[in-house]
C-alpha cells in the first residue's frame, strides 16, 4: 500500500519538474509558443527561435535541473551525516572557498578575470572547492566526531569570510560590483560543454549517494548505531564528504554560491514523502531541489526584461520561511 502512494507522490512530483521545465524554456524576454516549440526545436534552420531555444533556453533549464538536484543532494548528505537539519552543502566550507578563489581572481586580478570569460572564474571556484574538500578530506580521515567536523568547517567559512573583507576593503568599486553580481548566482551563462562538465560531476554524486543508501539510513539513529549495523563509519563519512563537495564544487564553479536549495528542499522532500527511507529521499531531494530553482528561474524571468532578477533572492525568500519552520519545529521538540 505504501509503494503506491510513494508511486503516486513520485508521479505528481515529477509531472510538476516537466511542466516547470517546460515553463522555464517557453517564457523570458523572447516568450515562444508551445505550438511553434517543437518546430524550433528540430528545425535545421538558423532561426531566431531555434538560436534561442538551443544556445540559451534549454543549457539554462538543464542546469537548473542538474544544479538544484545536486545541491539537494548534498544537502541530504550533510543533514543525515550530522544529524543537524540546519546543516546545508556548504557546511563543509566550499561554497567560502570557491568565493575566495573568485574574490582572489576578480578583486586582485583586476581587469583579467573577467575579461577572460567564465571558463577562468568557474576553473577559480572550481580550484577554491577542491582545496577546502581536500583540507575537509584530511580532517574527516583524522577525527571521529562529527561535532568537530562541522565546526571545523564553519570555521573555514568564517576564516575565509575575513579574508574577503580584507579583499573588498582594498578593491575598487568596479571589481566589487562584478564580484557581488557573481555571488547573487545565475544560470544563464552557461553553455553545452558547462551542462557537460555539471552534468558529469552530478552523476558521480548521485551513484556516490545511492551507494550510500544504506550506511545513510543506519547514521539516521547515530554512529553507534551505524557501527553495530556492520557499517564502516570512517569510510562511509568520508564518501559523503566527497559526494557533496564534488556536486557542491561544481555547482558553485559554474553557477556561483546558490543559498538555501540544499538547506530547504530535504525538509520539502521528508514532508511530501512522509518518510525517512534514503532510497525514497534521495531521488525525492533530486527531483525537489531541480524543481525548486527551476521554479525560481521563471519567477525571474515574469518580468519580461532581458536581465532577469538574481537567483539567490528568490531562493532565499522561498526557503528561508522553510528553514525558519525547521527551526521552530525543533525547539517545540527540544522543550
Amino acid at each position: 500500500m505504501k509503494t503506491n502512494i510513494y508511486l503516486v507522490r513520485f508521479f505528481v512530483l515529477f509531472v510538476s519538474l516537466g511542466i516547470i521545465f517546460m515553463s522555464d524554456i517557453l517564457l523570458g524576454s523572447v516568450s515562444i509558443p508551445l505550438s511553434d516549440f517543437f518546430n524550433h526545436l528540430f528545425s535545421l534552420a538558423d532561426s531566431p527561435g531555434h538560436i534561442i531555444l538551443w544556445q540559451f533556453r534549454l543549457p539554462k533549464a538543464i542546469t537548473c535541473v542538474l544544479a538544484g538536484a545536486s545541491l539537494a543532494c548534498g544537502g541530504l548528505l550533510m543533514q543525515t551525516l550530522f544529524r543537524n537539519p540546519l546543516a546545508g552543502p556548504d557546511v563543509l566550507g566550499l561554497s567560502s572557498g570557491a568565493s575566495l578563489a573568485v574574490g582572489m581572481l576578480v578583486l586582485v586580478g583586476r581587469q583579467v578575470s573577467w575579461q577572460a570569460g567564465g571558463w577562468s572564474l568557474a576553473l577559480a571556484a572550481g580550484s577554491g572547492s577542491i582545496l577546502v574538500l581536500l583540507l575537509m578530506l584530511a580532517v574527516a580521515r583524522s577525527i571521529r566526531d562529527n561535532t568537530s567536523l562541522l565546526i571545523i568547517g564553519l570555521m573555514v567559512a568564517a576564516a575565509v569570510s575575513s579574508l574577503m573583507s580584507v579583499l573588498q576593503y582594498l578593491s575598487r568599486a568596479e571589481d566589487l560590483q562584478f564580484y557581488f553580481l557573481w555571488t547573487m548566482g545565475s544560470v544563464a551563462n552557461t553553455g553545452w560543454s558547462d551542462v557537460g562538465v555539471i552534468a558529469f560531476v552530478f552523476f558521480i554524486g548521485a551513484i556516490i549517494s545511492v551507494g550510500l543508501t544504506k550506511s545513510l539510513n543506519g547514521w539516521l539513529l547515530g554512529e553507534n548505531y551505524a557501527s553495530s549495523l556492520g557499517i564502516n563509519t570512517t569510510r562511509s563519512r568520508i564518501w559523503m564528504v566527497v559526494a557533496a563537495g564534488l556536486m557542491t564544487g561544481v555547482v558553485t564553479a559554474f553557477c556561483g554560491p546558490i543559498a538555501f536549495v540544499g538547506l530547504a528542499v530535504p525538509h520539502l522532500a521528508r514532508l511530501v514523502m512522509q518518510t525517512a527511507n534514503h532510497k525514497i529521499l534521495l531521488p525525492a531531494s533530486m527531483a525537489g531541489g531541480a524543481a525548486l530553482l527551476l521554479f525560481c528561474d521563471v519567477v525571474s524571468q515574469l518580468t519580461g526584461e532581458v536581465h532577469s532578477v538574481p537567483l539567490n533572492a528568490l531562493t532565499s525568500i522561498i526557503g528561508a520561511p522553510i528553514v525558519i519552520w525547521q527551526v521552530m519545529k525543533f525547539k517545540k521538540v527540544a522543550v
